[in-house]
């Protein structure tokens, strides 16, 4: 039987959202002859905490879903075993990556890929806190649908499961790496209310994180196409297309992963930066690795606290190193590029050492570009005024150290793509049975 590994990491209240991915993992558990691993990832406060534990207790018994509930110590104790199994340098530095004091995107999702390598899982499907799914005829539409028929396949075993097959013959015999949906309902990026009270300004600050000498064109484009997911159309019959993966339609809160994948190269770890856990799907794509691209998208929605005082403070601020951010992905991302195929080798599997050597020369790009980003983002929320305004006084004294942690950021992650292999191979051989607060809701067999 396959293991396979549904995830929810969460940093809010959700017990709703865990009610309605045990509902997606039972689907699976009946519908494909696996075995899923229900993995919330809890760094909520002990009051959600509390909720969610109830919310995993009341999952009905499901044959053939195991279910793990784990808050920050249960995760800090698994790392440290696995960090000190592994032997790789700077064990308390690579802790602090993994399991940082700060938000960060892609070290929550990098803790499910080695906790999915200890449980043997061969795929991990990533789900969000603040979505939930769309329905039709009374039913809810599950990604995993399309995940599970076709995640690792050879790609010419896998067209019978999608409805258009348009992949150059020539990868034909290459894994499915990646298959994902967006969403529908609120932008992903909470930048909705900019929109609506300036629309120029929000251009402004949305092609903020176009490329370097990108033109006017290339930068209306980006800002036409960016936060938007799969628009507003509601879900009525499957779409589902077979191709090199269509990454500007495919979002983390709707994302199934092959573990070929993620077991060579981890997400940047870097933290108060959205979009840090999104490096998988250039990698995939540049690496002409096959994905599917369907429809059954999530629906999006924003919580409130992200709106007003601290809650909004911090989200600007996570998007404002989110454009920083890109200063040096962009040049990794041009190199992947460039090497297209040359980054697998004759299995078809990614060279890290290739990632890792491109952030590193990355981290040397020239810093003007980010200065300029600090200040044209300082105008335009000094157009807004109000809150805006107060938050660009807020950054302005920061800036200094914001442009400091861009480039440490890619520094670390050039840093961790060289521990991943050691740490995935020190995972696979923790006893399934030592990760606490593990319960078998079902009797596989």
């Amino acid at each position: 039987m396959r293991d396979v590994c549904l995830t929810l990491p969460t940093n809010r209240e959700c017990a709703d959202t865990i009610t309605a991915i045990g509902a997606e993992a039972a689907y699976a558990a009946r519908r494909f002859d696996v075995r899923v691993h229900l993995l919330v990832l809890d760094s909520a406060d002990p009051a959600a905490r509390s909720r969610h534990a109830r919310a995993v207790a009341a999952l009905p018994a499901v044959e053939g879903v195991v279910v793990h509930h784990l808050d920050e110590d249960a995760q800090r104790d698994f790392l440290r075993e696995v960090i000190d199994r592994s032997g790789a340098a700077g064990p308390d530095k690579l802790l602090d990556l993994m399991l940082p004091a700060a938000v960060s995107y892609g070290a929550c999702t990098n803790r499910a890929f080695l906790l999915a390598a200890a449980l043997g899982c061969a795929s991990v499907h990533r789900r969000d806190s603040d979505s939930r799914y769309q329905w039709l005829d009374g039913a809810p539409v599950y990604p995993i649908e399309h995940e599970l028929a076709t995640l690792g396949l050879k790609a010419a075993d896998a067209a019978a499961a999608v409805t258009e097959y348009t992949l150059d013959p020539v990868h034909a015999d290459k894994p499915v790496a990646l298959v994902g949906a967006s969403f529908v309902g609120e932008l992903s990026v909470d930048l909705g209310e900019v929109r609506e009270l300036d629309p120029e300004v929000y251009h402004d600050v949305v092609a903020l994180w176009a490329p370097t000498g990108a033109s006017e064109q290339d930068r209306r484009e980006l800002v036409g196409a960016s936060f938007v997911g799969g628009g507003t159309e509601p879900f009525t019959a499957d779409r589902a297309v077979l191709d090199r993966p269509g990454i500007w339609h495919i979002d983390m809160c709707n994302i199934g992963l092959d573990h070929e994948v993620y077991e060579r190269v981890p997400l940047p770890p870097a933290t108060e930066t959205i979009g840090s856990d999104y490096f998988l799907h250039h990698l995939v794509y540049d690496a002409t690795l096959p994905g599917v691209t369907h429809n059954r998208h999530i629906v999006n929605f924003h919580t409130p606290e992200r709106r007003t005082g601290a809650g909004f403070t911090a989200y600007q601020l996570r998007y404002a190193k989110f454009l920083l951010s890109m200063l040096y992905l962009y040049p990794v991302y041009t190199e992947m590029e460039e090497a297209g195929g040359a980054l697998l080798d004759e299995h078809h599997h990614v060279r890290p050492g290739a990632i890792a050597d491109a952030a590193r020369r990355s981290a040397g790009t020239d810093r003007a570009e980010n200065r300029r980003r600090l200040a044209e983002l300082d105008r335009c929320y000094r157009r807004l005024g109000g809150k805006y305004a107060e938050f660009a006084d807020h950054l302005l004294p920061r800036r200094a150290r914001l442009l400091d942690e861009a480039q440490t950021d890619i520094e670390d992650f050039a840093l961790l793509i060289d521990a991943w292999g050691p740490l995935v191979r020190a995972s696979k051989a923790t006893p399934a049975d030592r990760l606490p607060n593990s319960r078998r809701t079902g009797n596989p067999t």
